[in-house]
């Protein structure tokens, strides 16, 4: 008897990184972003930027402290988060992400209440039901530089060993090709701070005056930004085209067969490309500018995350995802965003800030 031959081609997997950690990294890179936003006014004291330094720093609290849900929820159970804290893996850029995420976080929160000190004194002092606790957390109400530049600097270290971890744990992934590149965090960070003005831009539109970018030069580091992510983007094409990195000619050969790979890069450089158009020609659709920035920050990320993991270890062909309308897909999206929409309608409701401050001075 003739013995049979069985031909595997391609095995279908189930992505292991779910829509969660699209948030997570999306939410903790927009914080970071916005937290950088916040120095030129509150720590170097450059006043044209003050409106841009006050928005930016309810944008960074705001997705900073909604960053680690989705996080959790990407765990799928707080218990691993739990067992970094008591079987540390020091080897391991996860691992050490659960020692940066609250280095950089309580940072932040400290360096927030010390900003915002002397504006809770100003409520407290015009009365009215919450002036005792305003009082209370006021602290005196003094804008003590120092003490806020020394809380900066913790809140910068944090922040940098944050973007740091979040571009490296994927990056080291050397299985994929199309993760295993130094632009990876490169381009994380760019995009992260891209979004971070765009989300300033669309937070002055609703919660401002609407004049922060015509104080700031934020629409010109919009398009510096956007300059960057085009030279990253054509620094990683001309390696995989010219082959003198076998790697990045490994992970081009990879997607460069498939149409959607083909859409999602035309599509990149396409908003890049309108995001500095309307940053240097149009600053009156700064709105559009800062949108467009979100959805590029926001797409960058699933196309890495979702979209690498579509593509096989071995075997041909892709794997093809499809996302499920439950908790593991859409409404983790929009649950994400909604926890997002309450975390800032309560930070509004209950701190000072740009327009309420305008108001009262």
């Amino acid at each position: 008897m003739s013995p049979s031959i069985v031909e595997v081609v391609n095995v279908s997997r189930e992505v292991a990184w779910l829509p969660w950690a699209v948030q997570y990294f999306f939410l903790i890179g927009l914080s970071v972003g916005s937290f950088l936003l916040t120095l030129p006014w509150f720590v170097l004291r450059w006043p044209a930027w003050e409106r841009v330094s006050r928005i930016a720093l309810l944008g960074a609290l705001a997705c900073g402290l909604t960053a680690p849900v989705a996080l959790l929820a990407d765990l799928h159970q707080p218990g691993r988060f739990l067992n970094f804290y008591l079987h540390p893996n020091l080897g391991s850029w996860m691992a050490w992400g659960a020692f940066f995420i609250p280095l950089y976080l309580g940072g932040l929160v400290l360096y927030a209440w010390l900003v915002l000190r002397p504006d809770l004194k100003r409520l407290a002092d015009a009365g009215g039901r919450w002036a005792g606790a305003y009082r209370a957390f006021a602290y005196g109400g003094h804008d003590s530089v120092g003490a806020i530049r020394i809380a900066a600097v913790l809140a910068l270290a944090g922040a940098a060993l944050v973007a740091l971890y979040t571009g490296m744990e994927v990056m080291v992934v050397s299985a994929r090709p199309l993760w295993d590149t130094p632009f990876l965090p490169v381009q994380f960070f760019i995009t992260a701070v891209a979004g971070a003005i765009g989300l300033v831009l669309v937070l002055d539109r609703f919660v401002g005056d609407g004049r922060a970018a015509a104080e700031a030069p934020l629409l010109r580091l919009l398009a510096a930004t956007q300059v960057l992510v085009l030279a990253v983007g054509a620094a990683w094409l001309l390696l995989g085209i010219s082959g003198l990195s076998p790697r990045h000619a490994e992970a081009l050969a990879q997607v460069a067969p498939s149409a959607a790979w083909q859409i999602t890069a035309v599509w990149a450089a396409g908003s890049a490309l309108v995001t500095l158009w309307l940053a240097v020609r149009h600053p009156e659709w700064r709105l559009a500018a800062g949108l467009i920035a979100l959805h590029s920050a926001w797409m960058m990320r699933w196309t890495v995350f979702i979209g690498g993991q579509e593509i096989p270890k071995t075997g041909a062909g892709y794997y093809v995802y499809h996302l499920p309308l439950g908790h593991e897909g859409m409404l983790g999206i929009v649950g994400t965003a909604g926890l997002w929409i309450a975390v800032l309608i309560l930070l509004i409701s209950v701190l000072p800030w740009a327009g309420q401050r305008r108001a009262q001075a």
